[in-house]
């Protein structure tokens, strides 16, 4: 989906609106974000093992109810803000599904794949992604903005320079901390098997 100046402004101002309370805005959101999130979610699930039951419109729809719930609504500053939260709510909609998956009662058969085999952009093989939260959920301790980043480019599958751009930081600070944070996830996760 090809994103105008347009289309973003009105992101932004139905996000807005939703902020103050306007019972229709979410309605009109939706159509907005829809064919994107819905790219998000399959290039995600693409990644999954196979098996997979959870669907990419499921996946969307989850994402969006969590976004727009009004009782537990954030405040949207802007469209980068948007589409990071719904990264986060992927990631943990994924990880959600991925320990009901496997719990003991389901197998618990878990094999870990080093984050330096995966590049956000092409199909790579299958992550662990309980591996990768609890690595990312200590990164996000030590630096916030390279665990954001993470979370961009590999849930959202943002570029670098989209992901530069949601976070208000230049390009070359983002390549320097992808590149610190996927080194620093690498080393985490094979200490921890």
């Amino acid at each position: 989906m090809k994103r105008g100046p347009c289309m973003m402004s009105d992101v932004t101002r139905i996000l807005t609106q939703i902020d103050d309370g306007d019972p229709l805005a979410s309605d009109r959101l939706l159509p907005l974000v829809y064919d994107e999130l819905r790219r998000l979610a399959a290039q995600k699930l693409t990644r999954e093992k196979p098996g997979q039951t959870l669907q990419a419109t499921a996946l969307v729809h989850e994402v969006y109810i969590r976004l727009v719930d009004a009782e537990r609504s954030a405040h949207w500053n802007s469209r980068g803000h948007f589409f990071g939260a719904a990264a986060e709510a992927m990631r943990r909609i994924l990880i959600e599904q991925a320990r009901r998956k496997g719990s003991l009662k389901a197998g618990g058969g878990r094999q870990r794949v080093p984050l330096s085999d995966v590049d956000p952009e092409i199909a790579g093989p299958q992550v662990d992604l309980l591996a990768l939260d609890e690595a990312l959920k200590k990164l996000e301790q030590k630096e916030p903005r390279k665990a954001e980043l993470v979370k961009l480019r590999f849930f959202a599958g943002l570029t670098n320079q989209q992901a530069a751009e949601a976070l208000g930081i230049s390009a070359s600070t983002a390549d320097n901390d992808w590149a610190y944070a996927k080194s620093w996830l690498r080393v985490e996760m094979s200490a921890a098997t």
